[in-house]
């Protein structure tokens, strides 16, 4: 999952994006309101931890604009505006939500995973898929009660897959989501994963989940699962 984070204290940000991308986000961060706004026009994000009072542009006017040009995605705001109109104001004029710092880390992880959650419309951080169930919590995978081992980078993208299961991803995509803006990658890193993920996912299976739809890119197929 894809996240910007826009704080302009360098130090702060920076915490804040080493935390997340432990829990294995695709981050990327900017440091006043006018390069938020340039990023979310860019590029397409799963959730925005945003503070409110930012060079250039504040969170407010980032917010609005972004609304203005149908970007709908998530936002939270992170600030120490702690006042209840401040925060009423956020909420109001379309942030999903709104913390007051300080804060703790663990906090944060929780309301970015249930902002994410009402996103994709699950009701709890575990997706399935015929018997393959993956646990965003715990970040572990199981196929038929099975464990499997997954790097940070494959738990990535089989997550972006099964949000969008049974519809059809393409490479672009999932590299966009994956990875952060301006991160060289090779022409056919997505395909390298994705013969890493089948290895771990499928190879052991009859029913063969990750699909290639050729010339356009992958679908996570989810229909009922099939024993050998």
């Amino acid at each position: 999952m894809r996240i910007l984070v826009v704080e302009d204290e360098k130090n702060m940000n920076k915490i804040i994006t080493q935390r997340l991308e432990l829990e294995n986000y695709c981050v990327d961060s900017c440091y006043d309101g006018q390069a938020a706004l340039d990023y979310l026009l860019l590029a397409e994000y799963d959730g925005v931890i945003m503070d409110i009072m930012l060079p250039q542009m504040d969170g407010y006017e980032v917010l609005r604009q972004m609304r203005e040009q149908g970007v709908q995605t998530p936002v939270m705001f992170l600030s120490a505006k702690d006042e209840t109109d401040d925060i009423v104001k956020g909420l109001d004029i379309g942030a999903d939500d709104y913390m007051v710092k300080p804060f703790e880390f663990s906090e944060l992880m929780a309301r970015l995973r249930v902002m994410m959650r009402k996103q994709t419309g699950v009701k709890e951080n575990v997706y399935r898929c015929g018997s393959l169930e993956v646990d965003i919590n715990t970040q572990t995978v199981t196929r038929e009660g099975k464990k499997i081992a997954l790097s940070p980078k494959e738990f990535a993208i089989l997550v972006f897959l099964i949000r969008n299961q049974n519809m059809v991803v393409t490479r672009q995509q999932i590299e966009d989501n994956i990875w952060s803006v301006g991160n060289e990658t090779s022409s056919n890193v997505v395909d390298v994963y994705i013969r890493y993920l089948r290895k771990k996912i499928d190879a052991d299976y009859y029913v063969k989940m990750i699909q290639t739809i050729r010339g356009v890119g992958y679908i996570l197929k989810c229909d009922k699962e099939e024993k050998r």
